[in-house]
């Protein structure tokens, strides 16, 4: 596949293609046509797709790097990965606990706002002049 055909089966421009490989986040050499147009694979694509979840779930490049440095080593060093990811999910899961105790207060200040709104009583809701 072409550079752009990556792009758009990975939502990655194609500037951020040539930045993950320069920062040596793809887990194989992307193989180029004798005129030097990169061609990538299926699995090419399926990692990057990973690695566009991990990113967007906050994980910092330096890990990113290291757990594709690891994937390039091969077989031998899961325990290590693991380690990698289950880290990952207890820093997501706690930013999920996070964000849902933000949202239920959200949910109901909403509520009071809907009633007080639809009863004709917010005049001076959470006014602090008065």
């Amino acid at each position: 596949m072409s550079i752009g055909e990556v792009a758009d089966q990975t939502g990655l421009s194609v500037h951020a293609l040539r930045f993950y490989e320069r920062e040596e986040l793809l887990v194989g050499e992307v193989v180029r046509t004798s005129g030097g147009r990169r061609r990538y694979s299926p699995t090419d694509v399926e990692w990057l797709q990973i690695c566009t979840r991990l990113r967007e779930s906050g994980m910092p490049m330096a890990q990113l790097r290291e757990f594709a440095a690891l994937v390039r080593e091969g077989p031998g060093n899961e325990k290590q990965r693991l380690e990698l990811l289950q880290n990952h999910e207890t820093r997501i899961r706690a930013q999920l606990s996070a964000l849902q105790q933000c949202l239920d207060v959200i949910e109901h200040k909403v509520n009071v706002y809907q009633e007080h709104v639809a009863n004709d009583t917010a005049d001076g809701l959470w006014d602090p002049t008065r």
